[in-house]
């Protein structure tokens, strides 16, 4: 029996269920990234330390994420890719355990360390493991499809987890949390195969959304309806310019794309790192006020480059099969 005709027509059709369980890691990481960040009360009083030292849990998390991303996943080029999704999957599941279980303050926040480490190795693989299991046509969709557990995560996994924990505990959250990694990693060792669009365009327009969104909440007189306008244009331009952003750099790097994957995840989460400190000295200088302007000033710059990278950040023109 001939068996390349076959495989190749397999990889002609988007394969849905193996997207989705990379959709799925994307949204374990994100949600055990920042569920602490609701639940820093109850951690506080539990362990017996500040509000303030609870919050360093989703710190720490973001810089082992920065500091294991372009590393390991430079280490690992010539590595199968199932095992290493597995293996951060795992590493996930099993530092989530601990945190439900440590008393320790320092225990705790070596086992957020050692998850965001699993998780930039996860991230760092996810974009360039999902584009390797279709043709060149099906590559934009693909990314899309594996990448929707981001904006799952932030907009229903986090405020769920938040809501569990608050009504189980945050420890218990974190259990649940572990569980559905577990299933998720059963289901990526049964199912999982080892291993175009006008995207400038929609980069650009993305970020001048998002600019009228920071308008709407910084500038006009706050109600209920122009809060609720603010918050849909944020989340529909951070949804989509997301996935945009990773399949352009993902074009633009050709066979090293998953470098590029784990530089994308260092600098989200060096972002996630600074954010509260830069937020804190920008608070403390000129109030809350002074938010807006400042993230004006930077979406600025932000369409200034996208706008500049017509030539080697964005490929012109409908993806194709070689």
């Amino acid at each position: 029996m001939d068996i390349e005709p076959q495989a190749r027509a397999e990889r002609d059709t988007l394969p849905v269920g193996a997207l989705i369980l990379l959709a799925l890691t994307g949204f374990t990481a994100i949600v055990t990234e920042t569920l602490p960040a609701g639940l820093l009360p109850q951690v506080a009083d539990d362990l017996n330390i500040s509000r303030a030292l609870a919050g360093q849990m989703v710190t720490v998390y973001a810089v082992g994420s920065v500091m294991a991303a372009i590393p390991l996943v430079s280490v690992t080029q010539s590595y199968a890719r199932k095992p290493l999704l597995l293996a951060a999957i795992f590493g996930l599941l099993v530092f989530d355990v601990v945190t439900a279980l440590s008393h320790s303050y320092a225990v705790t926040l070596v086992a957020r360390f050692a998850a965001g480490v699993s998780a930039g190795l996860g991230w760092g693989i996810l974009g360039g493991y999902a584009r390797r299991l279709v043709v060149d046509r099906l590559k934009g969709r693909a990314l899309a499809l594996a990448m929707i557990g981001t904006p799952l995560a932030l907009s229903v996994g986090v405020p769920l987890g938040t809501f569990a924990g608050g009504a189980i505990g945050w420890r218990i959250a974190f259990l649940v949390l572990a569980a559905l990694a577990l299933c998720l990693a059963g289901a990526v060792a049964w199912k999982m195969p080892d291993s175009a669009g006008h995207l400038r365009l929609h980069v650009l327009a993305s970020l001048a959304v998002f600019a009228a969104a920071t308008a709407v909440l910084g500038f006009l007189p706050h109600s209920n309806s122009v809060i609720l306008v603010g918050v849909v244009l944020w989340g529909l331009t951070f949804g989509g310019a997301a996935t945009s952003i990773q399949t352009a750099a993902s074009d633009a790097a050709g066979e090293g794309v998953d470098i590029v994957g784990a530089m994308l995840t260092t600098v989200w989460n060096v972002s996630i790192a600074c954010g509260g400190a830069v937020g804190a000295l920008i608070y403390r200088s000129a109030g809350v006020v002074a938010f807006f302007p400042a993230m004006l000033a930077l979406l600025g710059v932000a369409f200034a480059i996208a706008y500049a990278a017509s030539a080697n950040g964005f490929t012109p023109g409908a993806r194709t099969e070689h």
